[in-house]
C-alpha cells in the first residue's frame, strides 16, 4: 500500500510536501515526495489528500486504570491531600469498574492520536485481556508499593515479576514500576533496579514529583515526611539529598529507568540524570493541575536527558466548565506550549515521538517515518499549515481523520 498525503512529517528528517509513504508487512518500505515513490502497476495507493501525516504519538505515561476519575478530584492545596484523595477514590472500585475505565482511556488515545502507551498498571490481573481489546502499543509496568504492605521487598518483587513473566502478546509488553522513592522502600528500589537491568526489562519510577517530596529527602522535613511519619513510615532514609541523589543511591537510574515528572532539581541532580542516560516524562496538564513551579526543562535536555511527554491520569487534570478532560497528547502538546515560551513546535514533536519511543525501548521501531520503522502512522487536517505544518500540528484539535498502528487501519480514514 502507498498512503500519498499533502505533507508528511517524518519527525527525523525535515517534512515533505506531496508526500508519499509505501507500506508492506506492517512496516514502512520507503518515504518520500509522490514524484519518487510513484506506484508499480497493481500497487494499492490511498491519496488522503489535504492531510499531514505523522508518526503515531508516545504516550510515555499514563494511569488508563484511572480513567473515569476525570473531574472527580478538584486541585488540591498540597500533593498529600490529593494522595488522601485518589486513595478515597479507589476505595469503591472494582475490578469491573477499572477494566471500563481502563478501556475507555485507551479509546480516548486511540481517537486523540496515540499509537503507543506507556501505562503503569495497578491492576496486572486485567492484563492481557485489557491488551486485546485496544489496538494500542501498550507497555504496562506493573505498579509495586511496600511502604504500609507489611510484606518483604523481595516477596513483593518475586509475585509481580512472576506476574510480568507470564505476560506474553505480540505487540504489548510489561516492565516494573516500583510507584516513588516515597512509597516504596530501598530495599524494594534496589531489588527492582537489579532486576531490571538483569531482565533487560524497562523499569519507571514517579520521581521528585512535588516540593513536599523534595523537601522529606532533602531535608527531613514538611508535609509529607510529617505524614508519612504518622503512618509509620521508616524516614531513616530522609535528610540525605535530593529524591534523585536517593534514586542513585539504590541503583535505579539508568537507560532504561522513566522518571516521571521530576519537577524539583538539587545542584547535580540534572548532571546525574544525564550521565545515566535516563529518560524523563513530563506531564504538562498534571503540572498545572498542581501549580508546581517551572517544569526544568532546559536544565534537563542540556545535561543530556531524554526529554518526553506524557498525559499522566485523569485524576490529576483541571476541568473547564462541564467540560470533563479527557486523555489527549495533542492537549499535552499546546499546555507545554503554552507555558515554555522557549520551546519550538518542532522540539514538542519530537518529545512526543521519536524521544518517547527511545524511552520506552522502541527506539528505531516506532516514532519516526522512516524506513523499516512500524507502520503507526496518524492523519490530521493540514488546514492552512503548508509553510509550518508544525505549528498546524500544535493548533489540531479533536479526532484524528485516521490511524494506523502496525499497517493495520485502527481508524479508517473516510472514503
Amino acid at each position: 500500500m502507498i498512503l500519498r498525503a499533502r505533507i508528511l512529517l517524518p519527525v527525523s528528517r525535515p517534512p515533505i510536501e506531496n508526500g508519499a509513504i509505501q507500506i508492506s508487512g506492517g512496516r514502512i518500505r520507503a518515504v518520500g515526495s509522490w514524484r519518487e515513490l510513484r506506484p508499480s502497476a497493481g500497487d494499492p495507493v490511498r491519496d488522503l489528500g489535504d492531510v499531514i501525516l505523522l508518526p503515531g504519538l508516545i504516550n510515555a505515561h499514563c494511569h488508563l486504570d484511572y480513567t473515569d476519575m476525570a473531574g472527580q478530584l478538584p486541585p488540591p492545596k498540597n500533593f498529600t491531600d490529593w494522595i488522601g484523595q485518589i486513595t478515597a477514590a479507589k476505595d469503591g472500585w472494582n475490578g469491573s469498574d477499572y477494566a471500563r475505565s481502563w478501556q475507555r482511556g485507551a479509546h480516548m488515545l486511540l481517537h486523540s492520536g496515540t499509537t503507543t502507551v506507556g501505562d503503569i498498571e495497578a491492576r496486572p490481573e486485567l492484563l492481557p485481556e485489557s491488551w486485546d481489546a485496544t489496538p494500542l502499543r501498550v507497555v504496562s509496568f506493573l505498579e509495586m508499593t511496600g511502604v504500609r504492605a507489611g510484606r518483604a521487598p523481595r516477596e513483593i518483587l518475586q509475585e509481580t515479576a512472576a506476574t510480568l513473566a507470564r505476560l506474553s502478546h505480540s505487540r504489548c509488553s510489561a516492565g516494573l514500576s516500583p510507584h516513588a522513592p516515597y512509597s516504596t522502600p530501598p530495599g524494594l528500589l534496589r531489588l527492582s533496579a537489579a532486576l531490571a537491568r538483569k531482565k533487560k526489562w524497562r523499569l519507571c519510577t514517579h520521581l521528585s514529583e512535588s516540593a513536599e517530596e523534595f523537601e522529606m529527602f532533602q531535608n527531613a522535613s514538611g508535609g509529607m515526611f510529617d505524614w508519612l511519619q504518622r503512618h509509620r513510615r521508616d524516614m531513616s532514609d530522609c535528610g540525605l539529598g535530593s529524591p534523585v541523589k536517593h534514586a542513585a543511591r539504590h541503583g535505579l537510574l539508568g537507560e532504561n529507568l522513566l522518571a516521571v515528572h521530576l519537577n524539583y532539581l538539587a545542584r547535580g541532580d540534572a548532571a546525574l540524570l544525564g550521565q545515566h542516560r535516563v529518560s524523563v516524562v513530563h506531564c504538562p496538564r498534571s503540572h498545572d493541575y498542581f501549580r508546581h513551579a517551572a517544569f526544568p526543562r532546559m536544565r534537563l535536555s542540556n545535561a543530556g536527558a531524554n526529554l518526553c511527554l506524557g498525559t499522566d491520569s485523569l485524576a490529576s487534570q483541571r476541568r473547564h466548565g462541564k467540560q470533563k478532560p479527557e486523555l489527549n497528547l495533542f492537549e499535552e502538546m499546546r499546555q507545554l506550549a503554552a507555558s515554555d515560551k522557549s520551546i519550538s513546535p518542532r522540539e514538542i514533536l519530537r518529545m512526543a515521538t521519536l524521544q518517547g519511543a527511545r524511552a520506552l525501548g522502541l527506539a528505531g521501531r516506532t516514532g519516526e517515518l522512516s524506513k523499516n520503522t512500524a507502520a503507526d502512522v496518524i492523519a490530521i487536517p493540514a488546514g492552512t499549515g503548508l509553510s509550518n505544518p508544525y505549528e498546524t500540528l500544535l493548533a489540531h484539535t479533536g479526532p484524528v481523520l485516521a490511524s494506523l498502528i502496525g499497517g493495520r487501519w485502527a481508524i479508517s480514514p473516510a472514503l
